[in-house]
């Protein structure tokens, strides 16, 4: 990154405040929602996946343990007038979280070796590819949600496999997530998630000798906490209503993204 233009700088900057915006609002999709977006920047998945898995790792811990220390707080504020708090189970699903993992864990170090070998150009086409898909999802306002065991499973370890290779798994593991693990527990069950996924593929980047780019953390952690502060503010909104129109906008944005991003990787 030592070698780009100062309006580079200035998108990337940008980009990873909204994606510590929609990483905390949504409690998922800071990697699917960015990522698009700093292709256009830089085509080169490597140089921006190693960035965006450390803050995966430092703002899925912190926002984990602010969730086990507000359920500690709301059960003690609960027991004192007597009554049984929804939270008691405490806010992280261990157990489906345990069988997920059962489930993905393979397909995702097969997704990291791909990541790994193949060429960027075809990764970054598959990147784009499955945004768009769900980006058209969201527009209709029909996410991918599933009941079923096998598709269950399958969704598991598609998402497993493309958390691997690029780390946008997130919409298919939530679209399972979301029918298995009670919605006070979701969100933290999910980060508790991403950092278990995302430490393995920090390993695999340290093996491959992959340049993590530490000293641009610097300043891009303090943009990925700028949006994290507003985001937060989002979930409490998300916590009392659904938000259709939301997702709906950002779909067309993605959508729009990712035409131009296939056209300028596959054309140009």
């Amino acid at each position: 990154m030592e070698n780009l233009f100062w309006w580079q700088y200035a998108l990337i900057g940008a980009i990873f405040i909204w994606s510590g915006f929609v990483r905390s609002g949504l409690g998922f999709g800071g990697a699917v929602l960015a990522l698009p977006f700093l292709l256009l920047v830089k085509n080169d998945p490597l140089l921006f996946l190693p960035i965006i898995s450390i803050h995966l790792l430092v703002f899925s811990s912190w926002i984990a343990w602010q969730g086990a220390k507000t359920t500690k707080q709301q059960a003690q504020l609960a027991a004192e007038r007597g009554e049984a708090p929804q939270e008691a189970q405490g806010n992280i699903a261990w157990g489906y979280l345990k069988k997920a993992l059962g489930i993905m864990i393979v397909p995702k170090l097969i997704g990291v070796f791909g990541l790994l070998t193949l060429p960027g150009n075809i990764v970054t086409g598959v990147i784009f590819v499955i945004v768009a898909v769900f980006a058209v999802s969201y527009i209709l306002n029909k996410p991918f949600y599933t009941n079923n065991k096998f598709l269950d499973t399958v969704f598991l370890m598609l998402g497993g496999y493309v958390s691997g290779t690029s780390l946008i798994g997130a919409p298919l593991i939530v679209s399972v997530f979301a029918t298995k693990v009670p919605r006070h527990q979701l969100r933290d069950t999910l980060f508790v998630l991403w950092f278990i996924l995302v430490m393995i593929k920090m390993v695999s980047f340290l093996i491959a000798g992959i340049d993590l780019q530490l000293i641009h953390q610097l300043w891009l952690l303090p943009c990925a906490l700028i949006g994290h502060v507003f985001g937060q503010k989002l979930h409490n909104r998300i916590q009392k209503a659904e938000t259709p129109v939301f997702f709906q906008f950002v779909g067309w944005a993605l959508l729009i993204v990712c035409g131009f991003g296939l056209y300028s990787t596959f054309m140009l």
